[in-house]
């Protein structure tokens, strides 16, 4: 496979916080050439057919790890996961669902956008299943069909078009929204040759400069967003907010966004 360096990075840095479960089910995604090919593919749609911004592999590793940094910031607070608290599983299983989905949430865009997250959960079934088998004996059917629905979830979800009720899923959620950052909308940028309905979105996306996910200081996760113009709230305020606000994980966050070197405004 030739992934590119910052897929490499990435991959490095998502497999340094990781152990146990979580760690072989990473490994075993990471190594698929299938999975890899799809994600590239999803990306030339994406960008080069439909105008849209990155939905390929560095896409995929970024929300994983803004999902990964939200799950352990949640833990180390000492809150239960869904397949925790239903006494089903480990707070391990509930990681494994979590890296899966937000791995494989936008290989329906290798199809096409709408109901692209019904179009990924056909795909990414196979995949799931795989990986499921492989970190648990044969025997192990109720906590497999647990992960596997948990998964399922965070990919339904992802698009915040369908009501989530897991705090796994909504960790998705929330980590696929996260990822904002100018860079993510820079090659359709440069792509584009004229003005086109919507562009509103990829110039408020252009104006984020950073996301940064950290201990909270009146919940357990804060998510700061820097940007380098106004038009930034619009992605703030029209893209973000809403995916948070609909997500199980919104008791947990809280949200400050501003212009560097300007006052933050707080939102949650």
């Amino acid at each position: 496979m030739n992934k590119s360096i910052k897929q490499q990075q990435l991959e490095e840095r998502i497999l340094k916080l990781l152990s146990g479960k979580a760690l072989k089910a990473t490994e075993l995604l990471f190594a698929d050439p299938e999975i890899q090919a799809l994600q590239e593919y999803a990306n030339i749609v994406s960008i080069k057919r439909l105008g849209f911004n990155d939905h390929g592999p560095v896409h995929m590793r970024k929300a994983t790890l803004n999902a990964i940094k939200m799950f352990k910031l949640l833990n180390e607070a000492g809150i239960q996961m869904n397949l925790e608290k239903e006494r089903v599983g480990t707070a391990d299983d509930s990681l494994v669902a979590v890296i899966m989905a937000s791995l494989l949430h936008d290989l329906g865009m290798s199809i096409a956008r709408d109901t692209h997250e019904l179009l990924s959960i056909q795909i990414a079934t196979p995949f799931i299943d795989k990986v499921i088998a492989a970190i648990h004996d044969p025997e192990e059917y109720n906590i497999k069909a647990a992960i596997r629905s948990i998964a399922i979830e965070g990919i339904f979800g992802h698009m915040a078009t369908h009501k989530i009720h897991s705090l796994e899923a909504g960790l998705v959620l929330i980590g696929d929204g996260s990822d904002m950052e100018k860079g993510r909308a820079r090659i359709p940028a440069m792509l584009s040759t004229k003005v086109r309905p919507g562009d509103i979105h990829r110039t408020s996306a252009t104006a984020i400069q950073k996301v940064r996910i950290i201990k909270g200081e009146d919940k357990p996760i804060r998510i700061e967003v820097e940007m380098n113009a106004s038009v930034g709230f619009f992605q703030i305020e029209e893209v973000f907010f809403p995916k948070i606000n609909i997500s199980p994980v919104k008791p947990y966050i809280e949200l400050y966004a501003g212009v560097t070197d300007r006052e933050q405004l707080r939102y949650l």
